[in-house]
Parts: C-alpha cells; structure tokens; sequence
C-alpha cells in the first residue's frame, strides 16, 4: 500500500521558530546519527521516518558520515523519500553536515572549500535530493581560515543546493565570529548544532548567550546523553543497550556509581511529575528560549512516541522541579 501521511500529523507538536529566522522547527526533530544505517533493516528505519512525520516531525537531522557505515544513513533516507517521501518534500526540513573524514587523502576531511562542496554534492546523490534546507559545518577546522569553511556554505545556497546555512560544534567565541563573517557575506547564521543535556552543560558557559546575540537558534543534540537520560540504565546494564555493546561514545565506564545515583534521582523526579526520565530530561533542554529543537535519537518507534508526548502534553518544569534538578545535578 502507498504511504499516506496522517492528516492529524500537525495536531499535537509544537515548532518554535529558529533565532529570529522565519523558519520554524519541530520541537522534537530526529537525528539519524545512528540506527538508519545499512546495519540496521530498511524497513525499521522506514516505519521510524514515517512514523515520526505523522507525529508532526518534520525535521530530518544527518551528516555525510552518519551510518553507521558513512553514508549509509542519507542513502537510507533517500529511499524513503523514493518509496514514500518524496509528495511531501515541501513539507520537511533535512539537513546534513560535513567536516569529519569521509574518504582518503587530503580533501575528504576538516573545512576546506573543496571538502565541504564535494561532500555535499556526494549527499544530495545520496538522498537524491537537489537541495537540503540546512548545510551545516560540523566542527570548526583550526587550520582553515573561518571565512573558507563559511564561504563554501553561502556558496551552496548560491547554487540552490541549501536554504540555510548552520555550524555545529562552535564555541560561544566562535560562534559570534561565524556570524559576523556570514553577515559580511550577507549570509545570516541560521542554527548553532551543539551537544546539551543535564550532564553536560556547555551551552551554559555562554553559548546560549551568543547564539541569542547573533539572532541564531539551537538545535541540540544527544539531549538524552545518549541513552543515560532514558531510564533504561537504573537497574544495570542490559545487553542490547549501547553501554552494552560498547557502542558510539557510551561504554560501562560512563556509568559510575555517583552518575547512576544521580540518574535514579532525576528519575524520581519526573515520577513525581508524571513522566518518564526521557520526557522530563527534554523539557528541561527545551526550557531554554534558544533552543529551536532537540534532535533525538531511536532504535524503535516507540521511544520516538515517548518522547513526543513530553511536548505534545507539555508542562513546563516550575520552579521548585528545577531547583530540584540543580541539587541533584552539582
């Protein structure tokens, strides 16, 4: 049977508007960073996509080297959109990235303006696209002139081959540089992709300041701390989890005694407010103005529902769930 999206698809999520762009994102977007591979079943990955955008996200988050193997997670994307996607391309926003290595020798890797045309030609093949909504730089390059890497950005909107330009992994200085750079070339910065989460706290250390003073957005990723926020770690470590199998940037030594008491504190909290760890740990990331969305990962579809329902039902973190946090979290 031919795909046909849900007419309710709208009815429940909430898209908050990106810095002071006219672009508005999901709360919730979904990051295809792992589990979209060539690894993992097309036909798992197909009934996440779809059934994300029926629960009203529309933001669809990849990089060249997203798999895993690199690019396997854009050519799976890119048969979705064949097979099922492709009528509502007006209705997504999909973005990719580069700035990690992607193949041998000099030019496959870091900011040069080589590099990062070539990989997002090699992307828009993959997904078969002629153009992505957000081209982000993924990491700063130190041995590259910032004007190079932004340059070869507003270059690929002058192409039609992106709409908005993003950095990612740029610090609160860096980023006030990028933006000054792109505004010169009469590029604004859109969207600033830095990790966040209540482990790690760097967008407080005045990133959240900058992005806010440049008029950019945030779009936040591994909000969960890549799985330690989801409640799937209070009673040891199953087999088929990350922690478990040793995968990504989660392993068992992560999981020390005073972060697992931590975590079943955390939990504890969000009991008392009716919700999982996961939902209380993405509202306490969206309670921030600058943040546009927070990109989620998922094996399964029902963890993307789960995490839906923490903004579809939203209720704000009060004043005293937050002070509860912070004693917990010091």
């Amino acid at each position: 049977m031919p795909y046909v999206a849900k007419e309710s698809r709208y009815a429940s999520m909430p898209y908050r508007r990106c810095g002071k762009s006219g672009l508005k994102l999901p709360a919730v977007s979904l990051g295809m960073w792992h589990n979209f591979g060539s690894l993992c079943s097309l036909e798992s990955s197909r009934e996440m996509l779809l059934g994300a955008f029926d629960l009203g996200i529309t933001h669809f988050d990849l990089a060249n080297n997203y798999g895993p193997p690199p690019g396997s997670a854009e050519e799976t994307l890119g048969r979705v959109l064949k097979s099922d996607l492709r009528p509502y391309r007006d209705e997504l926003i999909i973005s990719t990235k580069a700035g990690y290595g992607m193949w041998p020798g000099p030019y496959g890797d870091f900011g040069s303006r080589k590099y990062l045309l070539a990989s997002l030609d090699q992307s828009l093949t993959r997904m078969g696209l002629d153009y992505v909504d957000i081209f982000y730089h993924h990491r700063r390059d130190p041995q590259t002139p910032m004007e190079e890497s932004l340059g070869a950005l507003v270059s690929a909107v002058q192409q039609g081959k992106a709409l908005y330009v993003g950095i990612s992994n740029y610090g609160p200085e860096d980023t006030r540089a990028a933006a000054a750079i792109l505004r010169e070339m009469g590029m604004p910065l859109l969207v600033n992709q830095p990790r966040y989460n209540m482990f790690d706290r760097s967008m407080d250390d005045g990133l959240a300041s900058a992005v806010a003073d440049v008029g950019a957005g945030t779009a936040v990723f591994s909000p969960l701390a890549q799985g330690l926020l989801t409640g799937r770690y209070l009673h040891g470590i199953p087999a088929d989890s990350r922690a478990g199998s040793g995968v990504v940037f989660l392993t068992p030594a992560h999981l020390t005694p005073d972060v697992m008491d931590k975590t079943r504190r955390l939990h504890a909290i969000a009991e008392g407010r009716g919700q999982t760890l996961a939902q209380m740990a993405l509202s306490w990331v969206l309670r921030l103005p600058e943040v546009a969305t927070v990109l989620i990962g998922a094996s399964r579809m029902e963890q993307i529902e789960e995490n839906v329902r923490s903004v579809a039902d939203a209720k704000p973190l009060t004043t005293e769930e937050l002070t509860a946090i912070e004693a917990v979290l010091k």
